[in-house]
């Protein structure tokens, strides 16, 4: 139980941090995708300033200890080599990111708005899942 509610506070702080950060608005990822027009370069603070939280307890506690803090096994990845599935399934997330400027954490936080186009992103992310799940089956 601990860890469901671990779980809920933490995606709550994502959701808020997305939101303060304005990471909800495709506009505002569009931008830092726009190189030679008006780039924005402020998802690239927010990236640093994730990773300055996440990298030190990550290698200091996570990476030595495979486990949780409560304990849990951590099923951390062990692959080193970029094969044809993971520059497949990277190219498509980022075409689908460059178009929509939508990412799958912030469209799950905009959900609440009820706004048409992000239930018909997350209704399409949920298709890709499940159908890539399929397919890595069969291959």
């Amino acid at each position: 139980m601990k860890g469901i509610i671990f779980g809920l506070l933490s995606g709550l702080l994502f959701g808020i941090g997305l939101t303060i950060s304005s990471m909800v608005d495709p506009k505002v990822v569009l931008g830092f995708l726009d190189l030679f027009g008006a780039w924005d370069p402020t998802l690239a603070f927010v990236m640093v300033g994730g990773l300055l939280v996440y990298l030190p307890f990550y290698h200091f506690y996570v990476k030595p200890k495979q486990h949780t803090i409560f304990g849990e096994p951590c099923d951390l990845p062990n692959k080193k080599n970029v094969d044809a599935k993971l520059v497949v399934g990277a190219s498509l997330f980022g075409i689908g990111w460059g178009l929509s400027g939508i990412c799958p954490g912030p469209a799950i936080t905009n959900i609440s708005g009820g706004v048409p186009g992000i239930l018909l992103f997350v209704l399409a992310m949920l298709i890709g899942m499940m159908l890539a799940s399929r397919v890595e089956k069969i291959i």
